[in-house]
């Protein structure tokens, strides 16, 4: 049986579409307040973090649009809402280089994943700039000429 690592372990879940549609600048590791039954289903994996971004209010972070679906056994007295603001956790002096970076033209932070660390949930955010499209389209003729080269490669060194 194959031994998984320690990093596959702790993901919980990847936003895939941040990658595609920015360039990460920077990367920041926030913590988030979460209510319990939140917290059972990240266990779980019912996340989605496609469509979610993180704002800048009042000088404190939030992340928006993130999907924790509630599980089927949660306790009855409590009502879940599954897109509800969540507040992110980010000591002073990372909160206000975001708010000074944020403010300029172009950049926006979003989430990258979702991780387990000693028990606690922590959020990679990353600070970005929008791609256009023929950005994406050479992203994307990079990563097919990769693969060939690797497939051709790998081709080769059979033979």
């Amino acid at each position: 049986m194959a031994k998984k690592s320690k990093k596959t372990e702790n993901l919980i879940a990847t936003n895939k579409k941040a990658w595609h549609d920015y360039f990460i600048d920077q990367h920041y590791e926030a913590g988030m307040v979460l209510q319990g039954w939140e917290v059972k289903s990240l266990r779980s994996g019912h996340i989605q973090l496609k469509e979610s971004y993180v704002v800048i209010r009042d000088t404190e972070a939030y992340l928006l649009g993130a999907h924790i679906s509630p599980l089927g056994s949660a306790s009855t007295h409590v009502s879940p809402d599954p897109i509800r603001t969540r507040k992110l956790l980010l000591h002073r002096k990372e909160l206000n280089r975001l708010i000074g970076q944020v403010r300029q033209k172009g950049l926006t932070l979003v989430p990258l994943s979702m991780v387990w660390q000693r028990g606690r949930v922590k959020l990679n955010i990353g600070l970005a700039r929008g791609k256009h499209n023929y950005d994406k389209r050479a992203t994307l003729k990079d990563k097919a000429w990769q693969r060939d080269k690797q497939r051709a490669l790998k081709q080769n060194n059979r033979e």
